[in-house]
């Protein structure tokens, strides 16, 4: 069995990728709420968190250390700016990768000022031996440092400002237990409704000064995945398309022709989904399948299918996981326009 060239999944030019994008920087940063009030959706986050940070306040204390964890995507960054901005504060931002050395942290946390807001995002990518310096510093608010070995060894008890710890990450699970109990708050941000998405569309159109009908920004809002970071990044495209094709207005027409163009379906599958999907069912008859083989056959990563593609096509039902591979559901051969074969619900509930 041979596979060609246009099996190979595009990684790099995917639209609904959920993932920071160095480009996205550019317009997401002004299009960021900066309070509690304008960040829309999420409710329950908001709500819980809008009276912890009153009770600080009111007590004249830091908040407590908040852990936030869902899908990327979602806002994790621009809470951290809003629970700075409310407390009146400043933030500093850094990623679990970038601190690759305890002096690394220990330069951050000396440098800031009382009631700061450090934000590290993917804090489950920090190592251990500079997990086992945060530890300290977010119950005692202390830097406890060891200079020199054996005899020569010193050990430096150094106080440090009070400060909000707000960690982000997408999975929860490999955060040390020691770590994830330190966080005060813990909060899960959830994928958005399409009326949610439709709300920060036209909100991300009216800054960017972009026309916008309110038909054309929920025909958006139902193919961004319940991810802001996808809905402004197709915003953007949908724009260039309704300007050059179009009057400039997106409109339900416009909106729907560009996304066609994008290869992007009312349900959010781009191409490479798609693909994935068919060449499960063409090949493998649906499945089940096993993880590097997928990859081998679709010439991709087996880390990348299963953090990139498989999240979203399990989230809706279009793939399962069994003890013996990647199974299509008969939702997807339907999505897709096939006939699923007549055993595809008992063949592979048997395999569960």
């Amino acid at each position: 069995m041979e596979f060609s060239a246009e099996n190979e999944l595009d990684l790099e030019n995917r639209v609904v990728a959920p993932d920071y994008n160095p480009e996205d920087a550019e317009v997401e940063n002004p299009l960021r709420p900066r309070v509690l009030s304008e960040y829309i959706g999420q409710q329950k986050v908001k709500e819980n968190l809008a009276v912890f940070m009153e009770a600080a306040k009111q007590r004249k204390e830091t908040l407590d250390h908040v852990l936030l964890y869902g899908p990327p995507g979602l806002g994790k960054t621009t809470l951290a700016g809003i629970i700075a901005n409310e407390m009146g504060v400043g933030v500093r931002i850094t990623s679990g990768p970038a601190i690759e050395k305890p002096g690394d942290l220990a330069a951050i946390l000396t440098n800031l000022s009382p009631g700061d807001v450090l934000f590290i995002d993917e804090i489950h990518r920090l190592s251990r031996s500079v997990e086992e310096i945060l530890y300290p510093a977010m119950e005692d608010f202390a830097l406890d440092i060891i200079t020199g070995k054996g005899q020569m060894a010193a050990s430096y008890h150094l106080p440090l400002p009070p400060f909000t710890l707000v960690g982000a990450t997408t999975r929860a699970g490999q955060l040390s237990a020691p770590l994830r109990d330190r966080f005060g708050v813990v909060l899960r941000l959830e994928l958005y409704s399409a009326e949610e998405l439709a709300q920060i569309v036209t909100r991300s159109a009216g800054i960017l000064g972009i026309p916008i009908e309110p038909e054309g920004a929920l025909e958006l809002a139902s193919r961004s995945r319940g991810t802001p970071r996808i809905a402004n990044r197709l915003l953007r495209r949908v724009r260039d398309f309704a300007q050059v094709i179009s009057d400039g207005v997106i409109t339900v027409g416009a909106a729907r022709r560009a996304l066609e163009r994008l290869e992007v379906d009312e349900i959010g599958l781009d191409a490479n989904d798609r693909r994935m999907l068919r060449t499960m069912i063409e090949y493998y008859r649906g499945g089940p399948v096993g993880l590097d083989t997928l990859a081998a056959a679709i010439g991709e990563e087996s880390v990348t299918l299963e953090d990139v593609y498989e999240p979203y096509l399990i989230q809706i039902g279009f793939l399962s996981r069994t003890p013996r591979g990647r199974c299509v559901t008969r939702s997807a051969y339907l999505h897709l326009g096939l006939t699923p074969p007549e055993d595809v619900a008992g063949a592979q509930q048997k395999l569960f």
